[in-house]
């Protein structure tokens, strides 16, 4: 149970390299504001819509930057697999381990902080009261948190079990399909 526990913190860890790349594009074009804005971009039935500018750079990302919105689902597809994967990382160690519930509940808080920060899923709800920007600075500080636990599970648990090249390739080939399944 042990190497399986170890093969799903290392398919949590590539997952992360997605989120993080991907993140880091979607960054660049993203704005982080509550300013209100009235949207006028290619997305016919909004124009003319009012909305937060970080809704509006969401859209703009999703139907105007080259590659924006395969960028998002990645980003989505693989958030999402972290979550599921970090589900079953804990139930792997019976939860006996503080990395894993510490990582369960910063996937939690950095999703939550990740659909707050586009202003999106959110709004009128009781979290739609949090300034945008404040979503966005949580969203990056957790995913860092989240990346830390990540990393020092796997550097103790290689120390006990050290990773041998197929069992490297076993992550990586099981991540990408996982990651490909439809």
């Amino acid at each position: 149970m042990e190497r399986a526990r170890q093969l799903v913190g290392d398919m949590l860890i590539y997952c992360f390299v997605v989120v993080l790349v991907t993140g880091g594009y979607l960054a660049w074009f993203h704005v982080p504001s509550d300013a209100a804005v009235v949207y006028d971009g290619s997305y016919a039935p909004l124009r003319g819509t009012p909305m937060s500018e970080s809704y509006a750079s969401a859209l703009e990302i999703s139907f105007e930057v080259r590659g924006g919105l395969l960028s998002r689902q990645l980003h989505h597809t693989s958030a999402v697999l972290l979550g599921v994967g970090t589900v079953i990382w804990v139930a792997l160690g019976h939860l006996r381990y503080v990395p894993a519930l510490l990582g369960l509940g910063l996937v939690l808080l950095t999703g939550l902080a990740g659909y707050g920060s586009v202003d999106d899923v959110l709004s009128g709800t009781v979290f739609g009261s949090v300034p945008t920007p404040l979503w966005y600075g949580l969203h990056l500080v957790a995913a860092l948190a989240m990346a830390a636990t990540l990393v020092v599970s796997a550097v103790r648990e290689g120390a006990r079990r050290p990773r041998t090249p197929g069992f490297v390739a076993l992550g990586v080939v099981l991540t990408a399909v996982v990651f490909l399944w439809r």
